[in-house]
């Protein structure tokens, strides 16, 4: 069995410590452990690599945006990649330090897809901060510069996620993997981030257009969220050590519990709290997004519910009253019990998948309990 040390910074994955699986408390110890190595391993490398380049930009606060975005966060992406990794790996406690760090890139990764996802939803807020393009449009502004704030902070923000999308393949690059193991795992993690970009394309359009069909809706959060969250990491990890016969079952599982992820961010964009989610109450309502569940209460509402979704969809401003009106009439079709349904169907699904002889019974329950981390309710 394989241990991480959660008694002391940074410690290795052979170091002493609490088994993966053993108990729902060790798992969120070793959960914790993951979590605060991979964030050691990204501020590392944030400290040595970024920070001087970012001094060069001229813009004295861009380092501390890119903190913040990469503060605070669950780590699912490197928790998920490494466990492909020990899906395979050997008992060298070097090569499994330097497959967490490589697992710890996809922090960056997500920071580039987050830093873009805000400034095209114009979201006011990510982790209970400004949004970093607010935060720049700000720095701008309080210096009393030429042109636009909004212009500015934008572009700051964009060229801040082209930055963090060159970072995140560095720190793989230069983890530490073999080569070999490294060009293994290079086709999975292209194949992630072109689904990730041709995702957020088409979630756009969907956005922008008539309200789409919801396996339209699922296939986007499929190519945009679930893959690059759970399914490619999987890959990645498993990939790296050599475990290319366990693809197509931990792909499996990725897509379920991609997909259940997805669906309950969803929830919670109309239903959860700013002090979970980090972002404004009925934030998905207030921008129109068209999700999976905006998109199934649409289908199950009755005539005069669904125009009165007519009228809010088209509502040049919504304040408050409208956006708890909108979530009264979303709870009242029975939207929301459906979503929840079909989470717990993917789940179930997931769990089954992993449960093949060619994987550890640790990992196995160390996946069990990843798909409960992902679909919590926390509304």
């Amino acid at each position: 069995m394989r241990a991480i040390d959660v008694t002391s910074p940074g410690g290795g994955a052979h170091a002493a410590g609490v088994t993966v699986g053993q108990s729902p408390a060790e798992s969120d110890i070793w959960r914790a452990g993951v979590r605060r190595a991979a964030l050691e391993h990204v501020a590392g490398f944030v400290e040595s690599q970024c920070v001087p380049q970012l001094e060069r930009t001229g813009v004295d606060i861009s380092a501390e945006v890119l903190a913040g975005f990469l503060d605070g966060g669950k780590c699912l992406r490197s928790t998920f990649m490494y466990l492909g990794w020990l899906c395979g790996a050997g008992t060298d406690p070097a090569a499994d330090e330097a497959a967490l760090r490589a697992s710890a890139g996809l922090e960056m990764l997500h920071a580039f897809a987050l830093l873009q996802d805000d400034v095209m939803d114009d979201s006011p807020l990510r982790r209970g901060r400004p949004a970093a393009h607010l935060q720049f449009g700000q720095w701008h502004r309080d210096r009393g510069l030429s042109g636009s704030p909004e212009r500015f902070g934008t572009s700051l923000a964009i060229l801040l996620s082209d930055l963090c999308l060159v970072w995140a393949e560095q720190m793989m690059r230069n983890s530490g993997v073999r080569p070999d193991a490294l060009a293994r795992a290079w086709p999975h993690y292209d194949a992630m981030r072109i689904e990730l970009a041709v995702g957020q394309c088409a979630d756009v359009a969907n956005d922008a257009g008539a309200l789409p069909a919801l396996d339209a809706v699922l296939d986007v959060a499929r190519r945009k969220s679930g893959n690059y969250t759970v399914r490619r990491p999987l890959e990645i990890g498993a990939a790296m050590a050599g475990r290319e016969d366990l693809i197509e079952v931990l792909g499996g599982y990725g897509r379920a519990v991609g997909e259940a992820f997805q669906m309950r961010d969803d929830i919670l964009g109309v239903f959860g709290s700013p002090a979970v989610t980090g972002k404004p109450a009925g934030g998905d309502l207030a921008e129109r997004k068209a999700t999976s569940l905006v998109v199934a209460a649409q289908r199950m509402a009755d005539a005069p519910i669904r125009r009165q979704f007519g009228e809010l969809m088209t509502a040049e401003d919504l304040d408050d009253a409208d956006i708890a009106r909108w979530r009264s009439l979303i709870v009242a079709t029975g939207a929301p019990d459906w979503i929840e349904e079909l989470i717990a169907e993917r789940v179930a699904t997931a769990n089954q998948m992993v449960c093949d002889n060619r994987i550890d019974d640790w990992v196995q329950s160390a996946l069990a309990d990843m798909a409960g981390v992902c679909t919590l309710r926390m509304t």
